[in-house]
Order: C-alpha cells, then structure tokens, then sequence
C-alpha cells in the first residue's frame, strides 16, 4: 500500500503471480482476510510483552500522537507484529524512516514513513535557543531528550511531533490497501522502540543527527560564555571590577 500526504492509497500486486487481479476488487474493499505472518528468527522484538510500547517520554509523546489520529484496529494489530519481532530492519535518516517488515508471504515489505526535515533557518532558531538554557544541553548531552523541548520547536514554527496524520507520507510494498496496513503500524512501534534507544533518532528524523547537534551547542554555548567575562576592547574583567 502507498499513500501521499493526503491520505490516498495504492495496492500493490501478489507475489504469487505476475497476473494476479487487483486485490481491492478481490476484498471489494474490505480488509485482507486475516493470515499468520511467517516467524522471524532474531527479528527486532519490542521489549514491551504487554501494555503501551515505551518507555521514555518523548516516545511515549510520539505513540500518544500517533493514537490520537483514531487509525483503528490496526495499530494494535501493528503493535502485535512489534511483540512478535516481526520487524527485520529499521533505519531513521533525515526526512525518512524505513523499515522491512514480515509478513505472511515469503518476501519481507518495505515500508516508508516520511516526515519533513526543518529547514536550516529553523534549526539555527531552535539551536540558538537550546544553547540559551544549560539545562537543554545538559540533558542532551547526558543523552536525555529536555521534556519541554517542544515548547523551543513550537517558538520556532516547527512542531517537533506531526500535528495530524496528513503530515506523515506512508508506503509499504504489501497489497493491503488500507492505510496504515499492519505492516506501517508496525513500523510506528519498531520507531518508538528506536527512539527509546537514542532519542536523537527523533531529531535526526527531522534534520540533526547528534554529531552536527552537539558541537553546535557546545560552540554557541561557548560564544556566550566569552562574552559574558569580556568588557569593551575584549579585556577580561574580574568580579570585583564589575561595575566600576
């Protein structure tokens, strides 16, 4: 199934056969008849055996939203997938994040989720004030996701969560044609779980990985502090000449 920002989806065509018909005219619409996925040995299995799927904040954020856009029954069939390790591969780059997924037949689907990276104006913002507040660099260097940086990318224009659906483009090689397929709920699950992991998965997805977002703090919050102890001309003045 594929589908672009508003929504619209494609099916695909069975791997049984060069000629098979259109499965949407087979279904008539409806939901593939349910059927068991082939098992996966070593296949990336949520850690989670019962309940929500993640631990972190930022994680947790990421599925709430997700969940909030009344998908059906399917992410919870996603989140079974997620649970059986049903997830070979997982990749988070800039703009996109891939997945292949098991499913009942015997080539894996190849899913896509895509979500927009921010500009460079945007990132300049949003780093200028991270570097603003030791604490935000503190946390991120710690390895740790600031639980009010959605407030810094919401000053700058630019949610750090997608706002609706819409925003994310979806595809997945399989011919379920509904939207999402199992196959994409699954893959929500396997992203929470990458997240959990290294919450700078999240900022990669949108544009900074942690090698380009740390050395910019450590640099901006390096500016500020030799500009603090600096006076007219540059010289350097001691706590007790302040003020004179």
């Amino acid at each position: 199934v594929a589908a672009d920002a508003g929504g619209r989806g494609s099916g695909g065509v069975s791997d049984h056969s060069d000629q098979a018909p259109d499965p949407r005219r087979r279904w008539e619409g409806r939901f593939p008849p349910r059927s068991r996925p082939l098992r996966v040995e070593g296949g990336l299995k949520a850690r989670s055996t019962r309940g929500a799927i993640g631990r972190s904040w930022w994680s947790k954020r990421f599925l709430t939203v997700l969940e909030s856009f009344a998908l059906g029954s399917r992410l919870p069939r996603g989140r079974a997938y997620g649970r059986a390790g049903q997830g070979q591969s997982r990749r988070v780059a800039p703009g996109e994040a891939t997945a292949t997924v098991q499913g009942s037949r015997r080539q894996p689907y190849q899913v896509r989720v895509g979500l927009a990276p921010f500009p460079d104006q945007v990132w300049e913002a949003v780093e200028v004030a991270l570097a603003e507040q030791a604490i935000y660099s503190a946390r991120l260097l710690a390895g740790e996701m600031p639980p009010d940086i959605e407030e810094v990318f919401e000053a700058a224009g630019a949610p750090l969560f997608p706002g609706r659906f819409a925003d994310l483009s979806r595809s997945c090689s399989c011919p379920d044609p509904a939207v999402p397929c199992k196959h994409l709920a699954a893959s929500f699950y396997l992203l929470a779980e990458a997240f959990d992991a290294d919450p700078f998965q999240i900022l990669h997805w949108r544009g900074r990985d942690r090698a380009q977002l740390l050395p910019r703090l450590r640099e901006l919050r390096a500016g500020d502090t030799g500009a603090a102890g600096n006076g007219p001309g540059g010289e350097t003045r001691s706590a007790g000449e302040t003020g004179r």
